[in-house]
């Protein structure tokens, strides 16, 4: 189980992400009014970069002929190539969730940062502009950590609101 420091926490605001490389795989990580969340940046469709391309939206408005619908998507990403969607909490996909899911993991925000973390700068890892594929997430002395151990079925991402919080675990659905 190998954990990377990715971003300091007030570098990644509400509604943005990042994309980095850990371990040969493009990962992007998304906060997510104030919750963390990582996914791998591949659609599990047709292998488009998910996280680096792929638009991510809340609120969504169609016009009818008579009358204005408006629905709530948020926390969802929508695939560049072929528009499918993916809630970014779960991984699930919105055409087709049983069979269509990107890799989600686990995310925390800690306090501190404990000896066993990697820091990808110092290692002149550079810092990527998106994340997808569903990984641990926390924060530890106000810094992002991912860490790439698979998630399981049946569990929820670890997430956190507060960076003195240390959110409950998080997994692949």
């Amino acid at each position: 189980m190998a954990k990377y420091t990715v971003a300091n926490v007030g570098d990644l605001q509400p509604g943005e992400r990042i994309v980095v490389e850990l371990e040969g795989r493009s990962v992007g990580v998304f906060n997510v009014d104030g919750e963390f969340f990582a996914l791998l940046d591949q659609c599990p469709h047709a292998g488009a970069a998910l996280c680096s391309f792929g638009k991510v939206f809340g609120k969504s408005e169609a016009v009818a002929p008579d009358a204005e619908i408006t629905y709530e998507r948020s926390r969802s990403i929508r695939c560049p190539w072929h528009q499918w969607e993916f809630d970014i909490r779960t991984g699930e996909s919105f055409y087709d969730p049983a069979n269509a899911r990107v890799r989600k993991y686990n995310v925390e925000v800690v306090e501190g940062c404990p000896e066993d973390v990697i820091d990808l700068e110092a290692q002149g890892i550079q810092k990527g502009p998106h994340i997808l594929e569903g990984y641990h997430v926390s924060v530890e002395e106000d810094m992002v950590v991912v860490d790439t151990s698979r998630v399981r079925r049946g569990t929820q991402s670890r997430r956190a609101t507060r960076v003195t919080q240390l959110p409950s675990t998080g997994a692949r659905p």
